[in-house]
């Protein structure tokens, strides 16, 4: 049998595959040899290399439990995350293309503390006492024809007022709940307005960026995840349009469409008529969700 040259390793390796029955498996694999082995010639890698590379995914591996996701946090500080859901949502584009009704709200990346199982709340309950500036938050969830979808979950989370979340200081679900719209499509929940934090620094993750001359924060946000029976999930931000770093996000997420006015107002009462003692905002935002086909 003929020696298998540099260039003929990824041709051999995909033909090996030859009796593989999962056609799109195949294909992803395929592809995935193929531009793997092709890397690695471009840069021509050392075994060094190699080697720390290994390591690398180790320790990342390593670093991960039921609180702390490194890989996500690698996918997402690649870009692989974003360009996956905007993958998706280009999809479900052409899939609408010839269908009326309004673009369906876009969705980012999920992050890697999203917790589940967060508490149920009613509407209009405050989660954010004591952890920040008050914020209201409120708004309609419709389908893309303008439909009001009731009974939708909403699970919220985000970080506090120094930007870090429940799980990262050992604490048991703050600053995270679900709600339930009401037969109108509303919802609306107190919390508060979110501040740029850095994603996690003291892994292999944070290394990588570091050496890579890259920052580490993320514009602040309030992360929304809405599922309803018939309607395709979302997985969603609302971003502090006067937070820092909404030009240069380390994971990418930014949507122009999801920056959102958070105005403020002093003492007094609330849209949702409750009496304030200290200054607060608000946050307005309307979801539009997709109908599933069928």
């Amino acid at each position: 049998m003929a020696q298998l040259e540099v260039t003929d390793f990824a041709q051999a390796v995909i033909e090996r595959m030859g009796e593989c029955k999962d056609a799109r498996f195949k294909q992803v694999m395929s592809a995935l040899v193929k531009h793997a082995h092709a890397f690695m010639r471009e840069v021509d890698l050392t075994p060094e290399e190699w080697m720390a590379g290994i390591q690398f995914l180790t320790e990342t591996g390593k670093k991960c439990d039921e609180k702390r996701q490194e890989f996500i946090l690698l996918s997402d500080t690649l870009g692989i995350s974003m360009l996956v859901v905007a993958l998706d949502q280009a999809r479900g584009a052409r899939a609408l293309a010839d269908r009326p009704g309004e673009r369906p709200t876009e969705a980012t990346v999920q992050g890697p503390f999203f917790w589940p199982g967060a508490p149920k709340k009613e509407l209009g309950a405050d989660i954010g006492e004591g952890f920040g500036e008050p914020t209201l938050y409120h708004g309609r969830v419709t389908d893309t024809f303008g439909k009001a979808v009731a009974d939708c979950v909403l699970d919220v989370w985000s970080g506090d007022e120094g930007g870090l979340y429940d799980m990262q200081k050992g604490h048991e679900m703050s600053l995270r709940a679900q709600f339930r719209t009401d037969k109108e499509g509303n919802y609306r929940f107190w919390s508060i307005k979110p501040t740029y934090y850095p994603v996690p620094g003291d892994g292999p993750v944070g290394r990588m960026l570091d050496k890579m001359g890259r920052h580490l924060n993320r514009p602040g946000h309030m992360h929304m995840m809405l599922e309803a029976p018939g309607h395709q999930k979302l997985v969603t931000h609302i971003f502090v349009k006067d937070s820092p770093y909404l030009d240069s996000d380390a994971v990418f997420g930014v949507r122009n469409s999801l920056v959102v006015d958070f105005p403020k107002h002093p003492p007094g009462k609330a849209p949702d008529g409750r009496t304030m003692d200290k200054p607060f905002y608000t946050a307005k935002y309307d979801f539009r969700l997709v109908p599933k086909a069928g």
